[in-house]
């Protein structure tokens, strides 16, 4: 993950290869050099408990990776077929480009930016899961 540069608000916390550093009193701005480098905005964590839909438990298993809890070699197959899981589902144009990144990205072993591309479809899970629940 070379050249990402963070930028965190006073007391924000982000993980760094599986150390949670916590910001000062004062906005920061973080460039991250290290190619590769393990990135997670402890703001944006996606809790156990809230794991409780189809692009949730995926994007879960994305930060189980950068959070240094699951190695790749054994998460990816489980999230290629999670992704594949939802893009039988989310058919639409933008969805299906967020999910061929995010494959992309898994490809290459850069979580960081599969979870982000997962993540963007988190407010679309949500208005669909909203249209099929009972009122």
């Amino acid at each position: 993950m070379s050249g990402l540069v963070l930028k965190l608000g006073p007391k924000e916390r982000v993980l760094v290869n599986g150390a949670v550093i916590e910001n000062g009193d004062r906005r920061t701005r973080l460039s991250i050099k290290t190619p590769n480098a393990n990135i997670l905005r402890l703001r944006d964590a996606i809790h156990p408990e809230e794991v409780n839909t189809p692009v949730r438990r995926v994007c879960y298993m994305a930060q189980l990776v950068l959070s240094g809890d699951s190695v790749p070699e054994d998460i990816r197959p489980q999230l290629l077929r999670g992704i594949e899981q939802l893009s039988q589902v989310l058919t639409d144009h933008d969805s299906r480009t967020q999910l061929t990144l995010a494959t992309q990205a898994v490809l290459a072993a850069d979580y960081y930016q599969a979870l982000k591309a997962l993540r963007s479809l988190l407010p679309r899970e949500e208005r669909l899961l909203a249209g099929t629940r009972p009122s």
